[in-house]
């Protein structure tokens, strides 16, 4: 199970701009990285479903009560992103949200709870819109529970 320590250890995203992103946002202590445009990124560890190796990434994010929520949209291909398969297998996972690291529950958020999170997370990124209508498949929303309290605001 992937947990806050992991995010050091981590296996890096396939995608280069991704890797290089989490590994700045990392080394910054989450003073880079964190916040452009307005838009919040944070950084994922999962537990790697086939290898059990930790694994990162980094994901637009909003928040919702006591979570952090993020989209698992992988740009409105027909699969969901590795990093959401990883974590509902193992949904023990390691996060850091600007200078905020921790570790924290994963779940895919209910068919009640998701459609008010998927309005707030289009508002945040309009792309995921268009993301849904790319692809027949429902994009998961998911919620990442910190361990050790709710996040701090903004």
């Amino acid at each position: 199970m992937a947990t806050a320590a992991d995010l050091d250890r981590a296996t890096d995203s396939q995608w280069d701009w991704v890797a290089e992103h989490a590994r700045t946002y990392l080394a910054s202590g989450g003073t880079e990285g964190h916040e452009r445009d307005g838009v919040r990124t944070l950084v994922l560890a999962t537990t790697g479903r086939r290898t059990g190796t930790p694994r990162r990434t980094c994901l637009i994010y909003g928040t919702s009560g006591g979570s952090y929520v993020v989209v698992a949209s992988k740009g409105g291909a027909d699969a969901d992103p590795a990093w959401c398969t990883n974590l509902v297998a193992e949904p023990r996972v390691g996060v850091q949200a600007g200078t905020r690291r921790f570790t924290a529950r994963a779940r895919v958020a209910s068919a009640a709870e998701r459609a008010p999170l998927w309005e707030q997370m289009v508002d945040i990124f309009p792309l995921y819109a268009e993301y849904a209508e790319q692809t027949a498949r429902e994009i998961p929303v998911v919620l990442l529970t910190p361990l050790d309290g709710p996040p701090a605001g903004r």
